[in-house]
């Protein structure tokens, strides 16, 4: 009758036994000198210099990502900046306008009937300024008087028969149109002409 010991020991003791020996041959083979032998001088500066190289490289991109990252800030305040403040230079040019505005209510307040004058100056004045001052910022003037209806340019508001006008024509024009630069801001209102009916 075998043992608890015989049993644990019996069959599998071989194989146990086996692998030791195994292990043993293994590490017999490896040289002793290659496991225990130091790195040359050569090869320790060589580690240095390669550590240090990539010691100057970390830093130069901690450096650039800073850099990266403070432009970028920078050019989202900037754009900011340029949304807030995109109408700061017409609104420079529409101030004195308003001055003109205010003389021009200051005289009709003060005067008498002999004044309808002064203040037709004044609004005439104010008008001309403001019309320039828009001219330079870039907004133009749709004049639709004699020409033949576009519906890109035109809305049309009636039509009109006329013998003078041909049909398709602009008989007359309601409301001037505008555009800024090259897009249209709002169409002219036009009435345009037909054929008379026969």
């Amino acid at each position: 009758m075998e043992s608890k010991s015989d049993k644990r020991h019996g069959k599998h003791g071989k194989d146990d036994g086996t692998a030791m020996a195994a292990a043993a041959a293994a590490e017999a083979s490896v040289p002793a000198t290659a496991a225990q032998e130091p790195p040359a001088p050569e090869q320790i500066e060589e580690w240095r210099a390669q550590a240090a190289k990539a010691e100057e490289f970390r830093n130069r991109f901690l450096r650039e990502a800073a850099d990266f990252e403070n432009y970028k800030k920078r050019a989202a305040r900037e754009r900011q900046d340029a949304v807030t403040y995109a109408n700061e230079n017409l609104l420079q040019k529409l101030v004195p306008i308003l001055d003109t505005f205010e003389m021009a209510l200051a005289a009709a307040a003060t005067a008498d009937g002999s004044g309808a004058q002064s203040i037709q100056t004044g609004v005439a004045m104010v008008y001309n300024q403001l019309k320039s001052t828009l001219a330079e910022a870039g907004l133009e003037e749709i004049d639709a008087r004699g020409k033949t209806f576009d519906p890109n340019l035109h809305e049309a508001v009636s039509q009109q028969e006329s013998a003078e006008v041909p049909e398709g024509g602009v008989l007359q024009q309601i409301r001037k149109g505008y555009k800024f630069r090259n897009r249209l801001l709002r169409p002219a209102g036009v009435v345009v002409a037909k054929k008379p009916a026969a």
